[in-house]
């Protein structure tokens, strides 16, 4: 990451929206800016694979379910904060991983600039990719503050996504399954 170029660039917002840059109260902001995009968007330095690959063996094949996981990410469209929570089902075949991982790779995905529907679809993939599990669903239901402060200004909009492989796709009772646990 290169902080230098992040601070020019906040430099350059900040004077062209009429800001003072030396005023006493925005003197150090471009430096905590770079310091809270190393935070921010720090999944691009991480892999998400590596949370995945501690798998262990499980006999189970029924569904294993983590709902509500919190993740807070910025639109790539307008560099704005979006946030929610992600829900995310499988069905083993042979292999689980531990449920904090799944939580690490929802970060890790978070942590980049985003769109909510490819988040959704890369955290299926990754899921599906490293434990070839029977199925996945991945269930994310945000609100962007794109659309809740600026442009149509509808605060408490939900944008909801999801993304199914395997089993789930196959199966209606299954996806009605997840979905009837999930908003228990």
């Amino acid at each position: 990451m290169d902080k230098k170029k992040i601070e020019d660039g906040i430099r350059l917002i900040l004077e062209g929206i009429g800001e003072d840059i030396n005023r006493e109260g925005l003197k150090d902001t471009p430096y905590r800016i770079s310091n809270a995009c190393e935070e921010i968007f720090g999944g691009y330095s991480q892999d998400p694979a590596e949370p995945l690959s501690r798998i262990f063996s499980s006999e189970t094949g029924d569904i294993v379910i983590e709902k509500g996981i919190r993740f807070y990410s910025m639109c790539e469209h307008h560099l704005l904060p979006f946030y929610g929570t992600v829900s995310i089902g499988y069905v083993p075949d042979g292999k689980v991983v531990g449920l904090s991982k799944l939580a690490r790779t929802v970060e890790i995905y978070a942590r980049r600039a985003q769109i909510q529907e490819r988040m959704t679809t890369q955290i299926a993939e990754a899921i599906q990719k490293e434990l070839s599990p029977k199925g996945v669903i991945v269930v994310i239901k945000a609100e962007h503050l794109c659309m809740s402060m600026r442009g149509v200004q509808k605060a408490g909009t939900e944008t909801e996504t999801y993304k199914t492989t395997g089993c789930f796709k196959e199966d209606e009772e299954l996806r009605k399954l997840f979905f009837s646990m999930i908003r228990a």
